[in-house]
Order: structure tokens, then C-alpha cells, then sequence
């Protein structure tokens, strides 16, 4: 990974864009990790990673240790897809790097262009429910499954990120990470920080996913039974977007058509099943409770879209009544959905988010409850 690094750095050197500091690079990163997935627990897997920082920046020698930022996805959409949106002004990493961050992303085994186990390539793995949607283009009739369990479960979602976290903090020389996340991101960010403290800066958490009735043990079956995998088609993708607008002119098509691109992009296989779907693990979920997150004193930025039909809002006010930190503001975002970063008031939620991870406020507030954007 550092060679490769090295490499980028010099060719930029060599044709003089040392003058050009704010261009924007992007660099794949494969990082190593020793799996805890069940059906692949115990081999050696790759995660993906990208990396988004200015020229500037790279050149100069690298970020200030407190400007390393690490961005982690939720259920579906894999991490450069949900943060580096090719559109306009709603890549939220080039956001941050546009602010002097090395900002990076990572997708779960699983998703995106991480490694995937091989029954996540069976369309028997899918529910009976979906697997109808293939009849008979890709199955000739509803079959049994090879893999009949959840595919990945939070504790190997954990253990991915600290391979991660590790990785960049060995490649930036940074003792902590700010991490951002989004979704059921919560619990892995959150949850993740609850454990390793001393590895973790600040939280920016969209949307996050908490449950105060989260069970604190592995249930007795793990990874639970059912289905192995889910898949989302364009048609879906639109529909669960839609139902949760509320004011007008919420979202631009091309953003919409940006983000359904990459996703596609992400995942070539899904690509062909049907007229093109994303395929996501289902995942067996403990461990980030209540008492977790009344332990956690790092610095909590929580955001919450007004018409969020996917993670409610109160529930984003439960975490924020219960996080133990000192320091924690929960946003109230008017005229967002579940899929804030891609919508009108992106560069509202980008410039809170950049606010917290540099002075660890927002307009100024270390603590409390804000309205924005109305």
C-alpha cells in the first residue's frame, strides 16, 4: 500500500503539480484482514478502501495528524459510493479533503469492491421473496439456498474497521481517527469507538441506527438464520427514496442517477442479475446497547433528516439522550431524507460535520440540539 502510495506522489512531483495543490487525488487501497465472517472465518481476506486527498496536501507530506478521517457505510451502499458521489459538489470526502483531511472510505466484506464470501454469488441465497424478481431471467424457479444463514455479523464488521483503522494509522502516523458513518454505519462506528477509544478522535454519525433494545451477547446462533444476502434494484431504489421527500425539490435526478451508476459500477456481478442490481450482506447484530453508549465520551456530532422514513429521528434523540459524552450536539436537518448527503441541504450536513471534526462544535455549540437548514 505505501509503494503504491510513493508512486502516485512521484509522478505528480515529476510533471509539476506541486503548483496545483488543491487537485484532488483518489487512491485504491486493498488492505489485508484476517476474516471473522463465519462462512470465511480464519482466512485472509482484502478490504477496499479509497482515499481522497488534495495534492497539496500529499505533497506537502501528509495531513496534520488531527485531520485523518475515516467514513464507514451503512446497510446497502457501499462507502464510495455513499461519500464520493461523482455530481457536482456531493462527494462529501472531497468535501473534507478540499479542507486539508486525507479523508478514506471502507467497504465491509461483502459490499462494494471488498472481497464477497462465494455463496454471496448464489441467487438461492436470497429470500424467497426475492429471488421471484429473477424468475426465470436468472433462476428457473425458486430454489433452496446453499447458505442458509445471515452472511456477515457486527462483531466481523468490527473486526474489518480495525484492520483498517490500523492500517492508516500505521500509514499516516496518526495515533486516532475521526470516523464518519451513516446508517446502520452507526453501530459499526459507534460501536467500534465504544470498544477502542484510545484509536478514535471524534464521531459524526448520519442517520445512525441505534436500538435501546440492542442485546449486549451474540444471540445462541450465529450468524442468525435466513436469508444470506439482499439485492436492491434501480425500481426499489427509487421508490424507498421517493416516499421520503417532504418539501419541494429534495433531491436532482442526476444525483440520483449518479449514485444508481456507481452503485452498479460497484458491483459487477449484481450488475448482471436481471436488468442490474446492488447485492448486500444480511447481518446478525449485537453488542452496541445502551450501557456502551453511556460509556462513550468521544465527541458526538448525530444528524437526523427531518423526513427520515428509514431511521427515525427520535431514535437518533434516544442516542443522543443516552451517549455518555460531554461533548455531543444531535442536528435536526429540515428538508432531508434517510439519503441527506445526496440532497439540497448536502453542503449544510458537510460544513457541520467539518465544523465538529476541526473545533468540535457546530455554530459554535459543543452541546445541544439544533434546527438546521429551515
Amino acid at each position: 500500500m505505501k509503494l503504491a502510495y510513493t508512486a502516485v506522489f512521484l509522478t505528480l512531483a515529476s510533471i509539476g503539480f506541486a503548483d496545483d495543490g488543491d487537485r484532488l487525488l483518489r487512491i485504491d487501497h486493498y488492505v489485508p484482514v484476517h476474516s471473522t465472517v463465519p462462512a470465511i472465518a480464519g482466512q485472509n481476506t482484502q478490504i477496499y478502501v479509497r482515499e481522497v486527498v488534495e495534492a497539496g496536501t500529499a505533497l506537502r507530506g501528509g495531513p496534520a495528524p488531527d485531520r485523518v478521517a475515516l467514513f464507514i457505510h451503512g446497510a446497502g451502499t457501499p462507502a464510495e459510493v455513499s461519500f464520493d458521489v461523482p455530481y457536482s459538489d456531493y462527494s462529501w470526502m472531497a468535501f473534507l479533503a478540499h479542507a486539508g483531511f486525507d479523508v478514506f472510505s471502507m467497504d465491509m466484506t461483502g459490499y462494494g469492491r471488498s472481497a464477497r464470501p462465494a455463496a454471496m454469488s448464489d441467487p438461492c441465497n436470497l429470500s424467497r421473496e426475492q429471488q421471484t424478481a429473477f424468475v426465470p431471467v436468472l433462476l428457473a424457479a425458486p430454489c433452496e439456498p446453499s447458505y442458509p444463514r445471515q452472511m456477515t455479523t457486527l462483531a466481523s464488521d468490527w473486526n474489518d474497521i480495525d484492520g483498517v483503522v490500523d492500517r492508516i494509522r500505521t500509514l499516516r502516523r496518526a495515533d486516532k481517527l475521526s470516523l464518519l458513518s451513516w446508517s446502520l454505519g452507526g453501530p459499526r462506528a459507534g460501536g467500534y469507538a465504544g470498544q477502542h477509544a484510545d484509536k478514535v478522535a471524534k464521531l459524526v454519525l448520519l442517520a445512525p441506527a441505534y436500538n435501546r433494545a440492542a442485546r449486549a451477547e451474540a444471540p445462541a446462533e450465529v450468524p442468525a438464520k435466513g436469508a444470506a444476502m439482499n439485492t436492491q434494484s434501480r425500481e426499489e431504489f427509487i421508490t424507498n427514496w421517493d416516499r421520503q421527500v417532504g418539501c419541494p425539490d429534495q433531491y436532482e435526478a442526476g444525483a440520483r442517477d449518479s449514485v444508481w451508476s456507481e452503485m452498479l459500477a460497484s458491483d459487477p456481478v449484481g450488475a448482471t442479475w436481471g436488468t442490474g442490481v446492488r447485492r448486500a450482506p444480511q447481518v446478525t447484530s449485537w453488542g452496541w446497547t445502551t450501557s456502551v453508549v453511556a460509556r462513550t465520551q468521544i465527541p458526538t456530532l448525530m444528524v437526523a433528516g427531518a423526513h427520515d422514513k428509514q431511521v427515525n429521528p427520535d431514535r437518533v434523540r434516544e442516542l443522543y439522550n443516552d451517549l455518555g459524552a460531554p461533548k455531543k450536539v444531535f442536528v435536526d436537518l429540515a428538508c432531508s431524507s434517510h439519503n441527506a448527503m445526496w440532497e439540497k441541504n448536502h453542503v449544510t450536513l458537510f460544513r457541520a460535520s467539518l465544523e465538529w471534526l476541526t473545533r468540535g462544535s457546530v455554530t459554535g455549540k459543543q452541546e445541544g440540539m439544533l434546527r438546521l437548514g429551515y
